[in-house]
């Protein structure tokens, strides 16, 4: 039977600002995609994010474009790959709504990829995020995910005074050795690139992790400098957005010659994109890990059960997979947090 592939949008909406470098958000706009073939329906989360996504539009324009790629999947009973390289979140909504449809039929029960953590045997371990916000509430916030059980947490910084930032980092490294406390941190292209490199200097004796995208995206140049003279290591995240071609992502990576790529599917080619990245950036000895990017948790579960296909039973770094608490009003899904991991519930 001719499959049937409906769209709806929807508007999610945050228990608490989330804010950035690039500033807050209170709303999320999602479209969930379902595909049907007369038997079963499966569904999946397009979430491209205003003024980041290489493929975000206005709402009626954005929805017009994935009917058109619905559309060829009704006709074809497949999804257009290459036709959708500029389109991620697109592409990772169908990928998603296709992978499940097909573990339905073959009676998985959501089993996008058959691995220890999809069913419900191992749990991933995770970053904790510490949202941007003034100098106490971020040190609040941190507390509150020490004690939730996190052992590796991510900092948003470059939004607040700087000052405030590197006192946070040093008060929390005052109390928490490296041995205890892993930091990562994500600037979202937030430091100048003038002040950038002096500011990686103050932050290295606190032993960070790394730090994510330092200066905006498409200075190429300046960015191989930073990776090339920092003590920190650096990960590229915005910058590879937009980069949809196998030969330019190599290219890339060949010139700033970062330490990390952080991957996004809705953001970085869906899962074929992001394959593809992790595949390259593993030839040029550069490591990588896996981030949602305020998906509901239907995009959140996907983009787990990615992560445990790519990465193998054994994944050793900590992933940035959220924790489906962002949301007043989350599409209910079988996942859960014990301490710093990540689970889908067997009960379910």
């Amino acid at each position: 039977m001719a499959m049937k592939v409906n769209i709806s949008e929807r508007v999610l909406h945050f228990k608490q600002p989330a804010g950035t470098s690039r500033g807050v958000y209170t709303e999320r706009r999602i479209w969930l995609v379902s595909i049907s073939d007369g038997r079963t329906i499966g569904r999946g989360e397009c979430a491209p994010l205003l003024d980041l996504s290489c493929d975000a539009m206005e709402p009626a324009v954005y929805n017009k474009v994935l009917r058109g790629f619905c559309d060829q999947v009704e006709q074809t009973g497949e999804i257009p790959y290459e036709e959708m390289r500029d389109y991620p979140s697109m592409l990772f909504g169908l990928e998603t709504a296709m992978m499940d449809v097909r573990s339905k039929k073959a009676d998985r029960k959501g089993i996008l990829f058959d691995t220890p953590f999809a069913r419900g045997e191992q749990g991933i371990t995770i970053n904790g995020l510490v949202w941007m916000g003034n100098h106490e509430e971020m040190l609040q916030r941190m507390e509150e995910k020490l004690k939730l059980g996190f052992r590796c947490v991510k900092l948003k910084v470059g939004a607040i005074d700087f000052d405030q930032e590197l006192d946070l980092v040093k008060r929390i490294r005052e109390r928490f050795s490296y041995h205890e406390v892993e930091l990562r941190l994500d600037a979202n292209g937030g430091f100048r690139p003038d002040e950038a490199l002096y500011k990686l200097e103050l932050l290295s004796q606190y032993a960070i992790h790394s730090i994510e995208q330092p200066i905006k995206q498409k200075q190429w140049a300046m960015m191989a400098e930073l990776c090339r003279e920092s003590p920190l290591p650096i990960a590229l995240d915005e910058e590879l957005i937009g980069i949809s071609d196998p030969d330019a992502k190599r290219q890339m990576l060949r010139i700033i010659k970062p330490r990390y790529i952080v991957l996004k599917p809705s953001l970085h080619g869906g899962m074929m994109g992001c394959r593809e990245w992790i595949e390259i950036a593993k030839d040029e000895g550069i490591g990588s890990w896996i981030t949602s990017a305020l998906e509901s948790n239907i995009g959140l579960n996907a983009i787990a059960q990615f992560c445990s296909e790519v990465y193998g039973e054994n994944i050793k770094m900590p992933q940035g997979l959220g924790t489906g608490q962002l949301f007043t009003d989350n599409i209910p899904m079988p996942l859960e947090i014990r301490g710093d991991k990540l689970w889908i519930s067997k009960n379910s």
